[in-house]
C-alpha cells in the first residue's frame, strides 16, 4: 500500500510539470459546468483509459502501442472537431455532418432530459484525453512502467498506473473547481463568455497540434526534468522505496548484514527456467547441504558486467569447499532471449559455474527480485540469509560467503579473495570499476517506452520510420537521432547510411548497446568526441581513429577517456544501414 500511496503523489505531483499543458485546454473546456455531470466523468474517463492503454503498451509489445497510435489519431480528429465548435458556429456547419454532432454533443451542458448524454460525452471526452495523455515518464513512472514490462500484466501493475493517473485527475479536478468559479466570474462581471469559449477553442486547437507534432513527449519532457523530477525522487528516498522498488541497480546500494545473518526466506524454486548452461537442470532440494550464491544478471547489463569479475573469483577460490555459484539471466532487452545470444555471452565472458535461463522471469518473480545485478546467499538448509543489490561492498559479501561456509563445518578456508573495497580486482576493459566520483550522465534508454532527454525536432515518430535531424546544440545529457530511424518501444533501428546518434555527456566510460538488423551482416561505424577522433580516449570495442564494427548484440565500449572527465559531445556514425540502438550506459 505504501507504494501504492507514492505512486498516487506522483501522480498529483504531475501538475507541476510542463507535460501537463496539453492536457489543460481539454479539461477546462468543462470548467464553467457542473462537475459531477461534466467535470467527473471526464476525469474518470481520462483515467481509466491512460490505465488501461498504459498496461498494454508496457505489456503487450509493438501491437497494442500501434493500437493505441490509431486511436490517439482518433482522438486528435475529435478533438479538433470540438476545436471548431468553440471557435465558430459557422466553421463547426462546415465540418461533416457526424463531427458537428458529436463535437455539439461534446460542449452541450446536462439538463433535462440531455443530462444522461452529457455525462456520456464527458466520459467521451476523458477517453480521448486519456489516449492523447503523455505524461512526463520520471522515476515513479518510469518504476511501474518498467515493473510491468517485467513481471507480465497483473493486477498490481494496472492498480499501480490507476493510483498514478488517479493522482494526476485529482490534482486536474482542483484546477477545475478553480477554474470554474474564476471563468464565472469573468463571465458576470466583463460579460465574456463568448471570448472565453473562443479562446478555448484557440487553447484545444494549439494543445492538438503540439500533440501531434510530439510536443508533449520531446520539449515538455525536456522542461520537467529538472522539476518534477526532483520532487518525485525525494518522495521516494524519504518513503525508502527507491532502494528496495529500482529496476536496474546503481553502482552500490545496501551491504548485506554480517553480524546476524537473519533468515529473509526460502530458495524459491528453479524449476522456471526455460534453460541451463554449463550444467544439467538444478533444484532447491538437490541443493540443500551446499552454501549457494545466486547472482541475477544479463550479459548486456554494466553493473553486471562490473560486478562479475567477483562472482568468477568467488566461484573460482570457494567452489572446492562447498560453494555453488548459479548465474539466472533474466533478460533485459529481446536480444537477450535468444539462447544462442546468452551462450554466446557466457563463453566469451568466461562465465564457468551453472546459468539459469530465466527468459520468463518466473526465478526472478519467485525471489521477488528487481535488480541487476542482485545477490542472494543460501545457507546449507536453503534459507536466504542475505542479499546486496548492485555494485560494490564486495569485501562484506566476500564475508557473508565465508561466514556461512563456516556455519556449515567448512574449515582452513583459502585466503580472501579481496581484502577491502578499497583494492579493487584488477579488471579492464567493461568489467573495470566505473569512476563515480565524474559520472554526471546516466543509463538513457534509446527506445521511446522509457527514452528521456531526447531532443531530435519533432519528437518521436512512434513505430514508423522517419528521417530525424540533429537540433543547434544538445545540452548535458541530451540526445538526438540524424538519419532515417524506426523507433520502436525498446530500440531504433536505421532504415538507410548513414545514420547517426549523438549525446552530451559527461562521464569516463561510454557504453552502448547495438546490435545488427540481420545477422551475421556487420554494420560498420565511426566514433567522433567533439567532432574528433578519440584517439587515447577510444573504448575496447573501437580503435584509436574511433572505427569499428556491429558484428552482434551486446553492449559495445565506445569511449574510456585518458584524461580529465569533462563535458564531451559524443557522436556515432553508423556507414552501413541496419544498426539497432538500445541504451546508452556510463561509468
Amino acid at each position: 500500500m505504501l507504494l501504492v500511496l507514492i505512486v498516487f503523489l506522483g501522480g498529483v505531483l504531475t501538475i507541476l510539470s510542463p507535460c501537463i499543458l496539453p492536457v489543460l485546454p481539454f479539461v477546462f473546456t468543462r470548467a464553467d459546468r457542473s462537475f459531477v455531470a461534466n467535470g467527473l466523468p471526464m476525469l474518470a474517463g481520462m483515467t481509466l483509459t491512460f490505465a488501461g492503454v498504459a498496461t498494454l503498451a508496457a505489456v503487450g509489445g509493438a501491437w497494442a502501442v500501434r493500437l493505441n497510435e490509431y486511436g490517439r489519431v482518433a482522438s486528435l480528429v475529435l478533438l479538433a472537431a470540438l476545436a471548431a465548435t468553440l471557435l465558430s458556429r459557422r466553421l463547426a456547419d462546415a465540418l461533416a455532418r457526424p463531427f458537428v454532432a458529436l463535437g455539439n454533443r461534446l460542449v452541450r451542458a446536462p439538463g433535462g432530459e440531455r443530462g444522461q448524454t452529457g455525462i456520456a460525452s464527458s466520459m467521451l471526452l476523458g477517453v480521448a484525453t486519456g489516449l492523447l495523455w503523455a505524461p512526463c515518464a520520471g522515476p515513479i513512472l518510469g518504476l511501474v512502467l518498467t515493473g510491468a514490462a517485467l513481471s507480465g500484466p497483473t493486477a498490481h501493475t494496472t492498480l499501480l498506473l490507476f493510483a498514478y493517473s488517479a493522482g494526476a485527475a485529482t490534482s486536474l479536478a482542483v484546477a477545475i473547481l478553480a477554474g470554474g468559479r474564476v471563468f464565472a466570474s469573468l463571465k458576470k462581471s466583463l460579460g465574456a463568455g463568448e471570448w472565453i469559449r473562443r479562446g478555448l477553442g484557440v487553447a484545444v486547437l494549439l494543445a492538438v497540434l503540439g500533440i501531434a507534432l510530439g510536443w508533449d513527449s520531446s520539449i515538455l519532457t525536456r522542461l520537467s526534468e529538472s522539476g518534477t523530477n526532483r520532487w518525485e525522487l525525494s518522495l521516494l528516498k524519504g518513503a525508502g522505496v527507491l532502494d528496495r522498488e529500482r529496476p536496474k541497480a546503481a553502482a552500490a546500494t545496501t551491504a548485506p548484514t554480517v553480524t546476524t545473518l537473519p533468515v529473509e526466506g526460502n530458495l524459491p524454486s528453479l524449476a522456471g527456467a526455460t534453460g541451463w548452461l554449463n550444467s544439467p537442470p538444478l533444484t532447491a532440494e538437490s541443493l540443500r547441504g551446499q552454501v549457494v550464491l545466486v547472482d541475477f544478471w544479463t550479459y548486456s547489463c554494466i553493473n553486471c558486467l562490473r560486478a562479475l569479475p567477483y562472482v568468477k573469483r568467488w566461484y573460482d577460490t570457494y567452489r572446492g569447499h562447498g560453494l555453488v555459484v548459479i548465474g539466472v539471466h533474466a533478460p533485459e532487452f529481446a536480444f537477450e532471449r535468444d539462447p544462442d545470444n546468452v551462450r554466446r555471452a557466457v563463453t566469451e565472458l568466461a562465465v564457468r559455474y551453472p546459468v539459469a535461463i530465466d527468459d520468463d522471469y518466473a526465478i526472478w518473480r519467485g525471489f521477488n527480485n528487481q535488480y541487476w545485478p542482485a545477490h542472494y546467499f543460501i545457507d546449507t538448509s536453503g534459507q536466504i540469509r542475505a542479499h546486496h543489490f548492485g555494485e560494490g561492498d564486495y569485501a562484506e559479501s566476500e564475508t557473508v560467503i565465508r561466514e556461512l561456509l563456516t556455519e556449515a563445518g567448512h574449515k582452513d578456508l583459502p585466503p580472501r579473495v579481496i581484502a577491502s573495497d578499497s583494492t579493487p580486482l584488477a579488471t579492464g576493459g567493461v568489467e573495470a570499476a566505473a569512476d563515480l566520483k565524474e559520472d554526471l550522465s546516466g543509463e538513457t534508454y534509446i527506445g521511446y517506452r522509457r527514452a528521456a532527454g531526447f531532443s531530435s525536432p519533432g519528437g518521436f515518430a512512434r513505430d514508423r520510420s522517419r528521417a530525424y535531424s540533429l537540433p543547434p546544440a544538445l545540452r548535458l545529457n541530451e540526445w538526438a537521432l540524424a538519419g532515417s530511424w524506426d523507433v520502436d518501444p525498446e530500440k531504433a533501428v536505421l532504415g538507410a547510411a548513414p545514420g547517426r546518434i549523438e549525446f552530451r555527456f559527461s562521464a569516463r566510460d561510454l557504453h552502448l548497446v547495438l546490435g545488427p538488423a540481420t545477422a551475421g551482416k556487420p554494420v560498420r561505424f565511426r566514433v567522433t568526441i567533439d567532432g574528433v577522433e578519440p584517439k587515447s580516449s577510444h573504448g575496447a570495442d573501437i580503435d584509436a581513429d574511433g572505427r569499428g564494427e556491429v558484428r552482434e548484440q551486446r553492449l559495445y565500449q565506445l569511449i574510456r577517456q585518458s584524461g580529465p572527465v569533462v563535458e564531451h559531445t559524443f557522436s556515432i556514425e553508423f556507414l552501413d544501414p541496419g544498426a539497432q540502438a538500445y541504451s546508452f550506459t556510463f561509468g
